[in-house]
C-alpha cells in the first residue's frame, strides 16, 4: 500500500484507524480490493480474485459486502468523504492561500504539490478515476466534498492575475478548466499511461507550464 510521507499512512491506513468497527478481515478484505480495483478496475476484478488475496473465503466478502458494488462503494465513499477531502483540501491550501507574484510560479506550486501527492496515493486515484466517472453516487460525492471546494478558490485566484493582467480576459470557468485538463493529462500520463517511461518531471512539468501559458498568458 502506498505511503504518506508526512506521517508514514496511506490515505487507506488513516481511514481504517479511523474506522474502528472494522474487523480484521474487513481490513483484509478492503485492502485487497484497493489492490485489485487499482491495477485490474472494477469491472474486470472478481470478488474470488479479492478473497485469494485477502487470504479469506469468498463467502466471507459477502458476509459484509452484499456485491461487488457495495464493496467498490465502502472504500471509495468514506475514504472520499474522511479522508481524501480533507487531505487534498488541506494540503492543496498550502499552495492556493500562497500569494504568488505570477500565474507560472502558481502553476508550477500546484503541479509540484499534485505529483507529491499521487506518488503518495496512486492506489486510491487509479481507482477514483476509473471508476467515479461510471458510478453517478461517487462522482457525487467527489462534487460535494472535494471539487466544489477547491473550485471556489480557483475562481478567486484566475480573478486576481486577470485583474493584474497576467491571465487573458475569458470566463473563469473556461480558465479553469484549460488548467485543469492540462495537468490532469501530465498527471494521468505520468502515474497511469506511461508510469515507466524515463520522466525529466521538472521539465515536463516546465512544458506543460509554457504550454498552459501559450492558452492563457498575456
Amino acid at each position: 500500500m502506498t505511503k504518506n510521507d508526512t506521517n508514514g499512512e496511506s490515505i487507506f491506513e488513516l481511514s481504517v484507524e479511523e474506522n474502528k468497527e472494522l474487523t480484521q478481515k474487513q481490513k483484509q478484505i478492503l485492502e485487497a480490493a484497493i489492490n485489485i480495483f487499482a491495477e485490474k478496475g472494477y469491472a474486470a476484478s472478481s470478488t474470488s480474485e479479492i478473497a485469494k488475496q485477502a487470504g479469506v473465503a469468498e463467502g466471507t466478502i459477502f458476509r459484509h459486502y452484499k456485491t461487488k458494488k457495495d464493496l467498490l462503494i465502502s472504500i471509495v465513499s468514506p475514504i472520499m468523504s474522511r479522508l481524501v477531502a480533507p487531505f487534498v483540501i488541506n494540503d492543496f491550501k498550502k499552495v492556493l492561500h500562497t500569494n504568488y507574484e505570477t500565474v507560472e510560479e502558481l502553476l508550477r506550486a500546484i503541479l509540484f504539490n499534485r505529483k507529491a501527492f499521487a506518488e503518495k496515493n496512486l492506489p486510491i486515484i487509479k481507482i477514483m478515476l476509473q471508476e467515479i466517472p461510471f458510478h453517478p453516487e461517487l462522482k457525487e460525492q467527489f462534487m460535494k466534498h472535494v471539487a466544489s471546494k477547491v473550485y471556489t478558490r480557483l475562481e478567486d485566484i484566475v480573478t486576481h492575475f486577470q485583474s493584474q493582467g497576467q491571465i487573458i480576459d475569458m470566463p473563469t470557468s473556461s480558465i479553469i478548466r484549460l488548467i485543469a485538463s492540462s495537468m490532469i493529462s501530465y498527471l494521468v500520463t505520468r502515474f497511469i499511461i506511461m508510469p515507466e517511461a524515463d520522466w525529466d518531471d521538472e521539465a515536463e512539468i516546465e512544458r506543460t507550464i509554457q504550454y498552459v501559458m501559450g492558452g492563457i498568458g498575456k
